[in-house]
């Protein structure tokens, strides 16, 4: 029996998702019909699937609500391979974006307001440039993972980062060498995280800061999608881990270029610790109706 799927296509710096509005919990799509949607040659294609429902109709959402009950909206985001993640940073801002759109939510430019995810809250402000997210509380994950990756002929130490999801941020020498990936291919990480992680390959800008501003250039393999165009929470590891290895000084604002864009990323300190923060914009392309078998 199959099922018409109204939907929305959107994307943040070429991050691409399929949103849809289901605020009762009614439609839970399976993995595989997820990635049936996610597909770019036989469904919509996209690197993520987005739900908007109540964060009172879903069991992942409960948690969210007692911690903020102005967390009445809860992103239930998933991998194009139908595998469910904590969350998402360009993921985030398209999906406010959907909400003030199809008229779920008002928030005007200066607001903000919580969002539900699987990493906790995440609270979103307007502006006129787009959105920004406080991504909360970030961490070292320890370790130096040992990455090699197709193209790069030597494996390079990686610092891991926890933004909320897990991220292995590596340093290049050169644009060269950031050109020479095939990121198609799934680097490798030893040892292995459990529960896999997001592959970053950062090389500095010359100068790296400029005006107070750090600056950096980025590609990345997304556990579960592979190589996007963008990921919001993998340039805020990159910013992070940069701003690590350049020690004292360093700036807590920085500029991180990715091959769909621009994306800005600050620190700040926050009641709890440190917290970082994703700029950005969020585009809304096209809606459509898809039926599902």
């Amino acid at each position: 029996m199959s099922f018409d799927l109204r939907f929305t296509k959107g994307h943040g710096t070429g991050n691409d998702f399929v949103l849809f509005a289901d605020p009762d919990g009614a439609t839970e799509l399976t993995p595989t019909q997820i990635a049936a949607v996610c597909d770019r040659h036989f469904g919509v294609g996209a690197d993520g699937f987005i739900r908007a429902v109540r964060s009172t109709n879903l069991s992942a959402g409960a948690a969210t609500v007692a911690e903020d009950p102005d967390a009445t909206w809860f992103m239930d985001y998933w991998n194009a391979d139908g595998s469910a993640s904590e969350m998402c940073g360009n993921g985030v801002r398209v999906f406010m974006r959907f909400l003030i759109d199809q008229g779920l939510v008002e928030l005007g430019p200066g607001e903000s307001i919580a969002i539900g995810t699987r990493a906790g809250i995440r609270r979103v402000s307007h502006s006129d440039q787009g959105f920004e997210v406080d991504m909360g509380v970030w961490r070292l994950a320890g370790g130096e993972p040992l990455v090699r990756a197709k193209g790069l002929p030597v494996a390079r130490p990686g610092v891991g980062i926890d933004v909320g999801n897990p991220h292995v941020v590596v340093a290049l020498a050169d644009d060269d060498e950031l050109a020479g990936l095939d990121l198609g291919y799934l680097p490798i990480l030893d040892p292995a995280p459990d529960a896999g992680a997001n592959v970053e390959f950062v090389v500095p800008a010359e100068p790296l800061v400029e005006a107070g501003v750090g600056r950096i250039r980025m590609r990345v393999h997304e556990r579960g999608s592979g190589e996007t165009l963008s990921c919001g929470t993998g340039a805020v590891a990159s910013a992070l881990a940069v701003r690590y290895w350049a020690g004292a000084g360093a700036p807590d604002v920085w500029r991180v270029q990715v091959p769909g864009g621009i994306v800005g990323v600050r620190m700040f300190d926050g009641p709890d610790g440190e917290h970082v923060a994703l700029s950005g914009p969020a585009e809304l392309v096209f809606d459509g109706v898809l039926a599902l078998a």
